[in-house]
């Protein structure tokens, strides 16, 4: 067997290493930081310093919303996944706090919404470029055996450094349509938990969402899945606690995993590059 019949048979053996929930779609979409790459405890570290500034700077009235940010609990809950700006508004309000929103290009500081939120991007740059931003092992067995199977992939991120990430972690090649913060605002595109980032991806891709799997590990962006009608939405559990699988669910997750590599069934023969 030569030729275009061995190019198939090869695709085939690729698709049978996927889990059967993924042999059938038509194209996957990944969220980015905490799925493939390994950068969302940056950006926590990077919200921590900046919301417990703003905390100090306007104590709640209430003693106990004074408790500094939790990078686990805090993150997952209010600001993953979501924009920078969703993100600062929403852990703010859960807090009690009301500031301002701001002026765009507003320097950082602790006295608007926006500038929460630029110190947080002042403070996330500075550690991404002194400790980079590694992926897993299990996500680049995956990202090869998808591009074996002929299965086409995309990047999605709240983000507006998606491409800069997916370059450090040398895994950009992989991808045929990346859709980060900044094609957000290009294309006026609303933020998780709304779908169109994820649906800009698809259309991209020449596929339609009912067709195409998600894989998310922020809540926003399980349930953009489920709202972008996916046929499947993976959530990704990298937290593992005994609430974060049952939130992920909740929140739209047809199926969880701790590690991208879950996806993958062993089959001889089968092509991973």
């Amino acid at each position: 067997m030569s030729g275009p019949e061995e190019f198939t048979a090869a695709r085939a053996r690729a698709r049978a290493g996927l889990v059967p929930r993924l042999r059938d779609v038509r194209a996957v979409v990944f969220d980015t930081d905490g799925v493939l790459v390994d950068s969302a405890r940056l950006h926590a570290a990077a919200w921590k310093e900046a919301f417990d500034a703003c905390l100090r700077a306007h104590p709640p009235d209430d003693p106990a919303q004074r408790r500094p940010f939790d990078e686990r609990e805090d993150y997952r809950r209010y600001v993953d996944g979501k924009s920078r700006l969703d993100g600062a508004s929403a852990f703010l309000a859960s807090r009690g706090l009301r500031l301002p929103e701001g002026e765009v290009g507003e320097q950082p500081g602790t006295d608007s919404v926006r500038a929460v939120a630029a110190d947080k991007e002042r403070r996330f740059v500075a550690r991404l470029h002194a400790s980079g931003a590694p992926t897993w092992p299990g996500t680049v067995r995956l990202l090869r055996r998808l591009r074996a199977a002929g299965i086409p992939c995309a990047a999605v991120s709240a983000s507006r450094h998606a491409r800069e990430l997916l370059e450090m972690a040398g895994i950009m090649r992989w991808f045929r349509a990346v859709v980060d913060g900044r094609d957000a605002a290009r294309l006026g595109l609303r933020g998780k938990p709304d779908p169109a980032l994820f649906l800009e991806a698809v259309s991209q891709l020449e596929v339609t969402a009912p067709t195409a799997a998600v894989v998310e590990d922020a809540l926003a962006g399980v349930e953009a899945g489920r709202r972008g009608g996916f046929g499947l939405v993976v959530g990704v559990d990298r937290v593992a606690t005994p609430e974060s699988a049952r939130d992920l669910r909740e929140h739209g997750a047809d199926a969880v995993v701790g590690d991208l590599a879950e996806l993958l069934t062993e089959v001889p023969g089968s092509a991973e590059d």
